[in-house]
């Protein structure tokens, strides 16, 4: 069974986002980068996966600039097989995204595809279930557990009432949840395998895909400081400052 994993190339989450000058957008000079903290997790459930010797191979795409091979070299590291990046320097949106990725998933041909359920940047939660519509398979989202048997795939989900556990025909698209596993580190000698592996770099052009957004950000601001809060004595205090100044009973 072939898996293909998509990451993504995202500010690390340890660093303070600063906004640029002109506001044109976050400023990514001299910051440091990493792969998207879900993107670790669906990688992760890919392995464990071949470990059980479910899956056979492992293919991780991204979509960015060159740099964004640091990421996939970091993928084929913790155990993928080989590496697909769709460059593209500009700026995409979800939909763009995940037209990017049904061509890969075109081209590949995998029986099932993870996806971390959303990027720390832009926090949109869109791009598997786009996936799934443009592909036209079943889709298990915010996946606490995977567990595939034959040709299906039983995905737990997180919902808002508690779990509900739903059973796909593979090929099949599954975004994953913090809960699903822990990912490990990469060993020293397997980040000097990751150098050998397989890496290819294909363009939005010979994909086929146009990646013409019809949105446009027009300004990017920080988010406004927020006044540091107080502590009451009591409730009729708590209530007397909610009435009168907060004025919101």
């Amino acid at each position: 069974m072939k898996v293909l994993v998509a990451v993504k190339r995202v500010v690390d989450f340890n660093v303070k986002v600063r906004v640029k000058a002109d506001n044109t957008g976050v400023d990514l000079a001299n910051v440091k980068m990493a792969m998207n903290p879900f993107c670790e997790i669906a990688v992760e459930e890919a392995v464990r996966l071949k470990e059980q010797g479910i899956a056979s191979e492992i293919v991780v795409v991204s979509i960015g600039p060159a740099a964004t091979q640091e990421q996939l070299r970091t993928a084929l590291a913790l155990g993928a097989d080989r590496g697909v990046l769709v460059e593209s320097n500009d700026e995409l949106n979800a939909l763009a995204v995940a037209k990017l990725l049904k061509a890969v998933v075109d081209k590949e041909q995998p029986q099932l595809v993870i996806i971390g359920k959303q990027a720390i940047d832009s926090d949109n939660n869109q791009t598997g279930q786009m996936l799934a519509a443009l592909s036209g398979y079943g889709q298990g989202t915010f996946a606490s557990k995977v567990a595939v048997s034959g040709n299906t795939v039983a995905v737990t989900r997180e919902i808002d009432g508690g779990l509900q556990t739903v059973a796909l025909s593979m090929p099949a698209i599954v975004t994953t949840d913090l809960r699903l596993n822990e990912p490990r580190y990469a060993s020293l000698p397997n980040i000097m395998k990751a150098k050998k592996k397989p890496l290819e770099t294909v363009t939005p052009n010979a994909l086929g895909v146009s990646t013409l957004s019809t949105v446009k950000t027009l300004k990017v601001e920080a988010p406004t400081a927020r006044s540091a809060g107080i502590k009451v004595k009591s409730v009729a205090e708590l209530v007397e400052k909610l009435k009168n100044e907060a004025k919101v009973i």
